[in-house]
């Protein structure tokens, strides 16, 4: 299918590119950053050789959207989406942390809790808790963020003895976090659905004042479960249905690969890429209440190049 899985543009007034996992940044003069999302999916910090056909529409579309609704909260990035893969914005200075917050004992914080952990990035959990069980109250569970490898998890407490972040700047993002997490739980409550857990990503502009970047409530950097059918999967002891990459990530490790050393990739059929292309299409009609309208292009990585060149023109 027409799908973007790298792009190589030689932008007006490009000074730099990085290929991120799954995003393409072009940084130009002027401080200004072209962000590319392209289609390329990645799990256990290993970008799998095939594409997902919509995947960085969805993505791009719905941060776009979501970044809008909390301008409120805190000032962000953003300048335009002058295409349905491409955002726009100012570049700052990014702090190397993700605050990754949790209303639900899922994922990663699941699997370290079966194997046995009671102490998450210095926040410690009782015993006898289910998974994909509501915490009493959110955690925020951060990790450092790697330019190349894998994240790390790290406590409050090592973000400020290792001086990543001064005790009053974390608590100002950790109070923000909060913040935007409710946000994002009330918009996912009016769609029917349960932000479980999700991460935002900070940076400070020229005059040292915070601002939100990268994606915010997308698939990639979200989990959410349906709230009608939450209560009686886990009266049954299943898992709860939801809409994120978990269940690629489930896949992979069904199939024995979770991206340790020795471990051979499973090979991904068309049928698992379609599954996953509809999931992510399912995801924005839920969160946004319209509609998906694929792009309609004969040649994405020329319309790309033309809407953004148009835009910053």
């Amino acid at each position: 299918m027409n799908t973007i899985f790298k792009t190589d543009f030689n932008l007006p007034g490009l000074i730099s590119k990085y290929e991120g996992k799954v995003r393409d940044v072009y940084s130009l003069e002027n401080d200004i950053l072209v962000v590319i999302s392209s289609d390329r999916i990645s799990a256990f910090d290993i970008v799998m050789p095939k594409p997902i056909p919509f995947k960085g529409q969805v993505l791009n579309q719905i941060s776009v959207d979501m970044l809008k609704s909390t301008e409120d909260i805190i000032q962000n990035w953003l300048i335009s989406s002058p295409d349905p893969n491409v955002s726009i914005g100012r570049k700052l200075k990014p702090i190397k942390v993700e605050m990754v917050i949790r209303g639900y004992l899922s994922g990663h914080a699941d699997r370290l809790y079966r194997s046995g952990k009671r102490s998450i990035c210095g926040v410690n959990l009782p015993n006898g808790l289910l998974s994909n069980q509501k915490f009493d109250n959110p955690i925020i569970t951060p990790s450092t963020k790697a330019d190349f490898g894998h994240d790390e998890d790290i406590s409050k407490s090592d973000i400020i003895k290792k001086g990543i972040l001064t005790l009053d700047q974390y608590e100002e993002i950790e109070d923000i976090t909060y913040k935007l997490f409710e946000r994002g739980t009330e918009i996912a409550k009016n769609r029917g659905l349960i932000l479980v857990d999700t991460k935002y990503e900070f940076g400070y502009d020229s005059k040292n004042n915070l601002c939100l970047i990268d994606e915010i409530h997308t698939p990639d950097s979200s989990r959410y479960f349906y709230i009608d059918t939450y209560e009686d999967h886990m009266n049954r002891g299943e898992t709860p249905k939801q809409l994120s990459k978990e269940f690629f990530r489930q896949w992979l490790i069904q199939n024995n690969f979770q991206g340790k050393q020795g471990q051979n990739l499973p090979e991904i059929s068309d049928n698992v890429v379609m599954d996953v292309s509809k999931r992510y299409i399912e995801l924005f009609e839920k969160i946004s209440g319209s509609n998906f309208k694929p792009r309609n292009s004969n040649d994405i990585i020329s319309d790309l190049k033309m809407n953004i060149i148009s835009a910053i023109s």
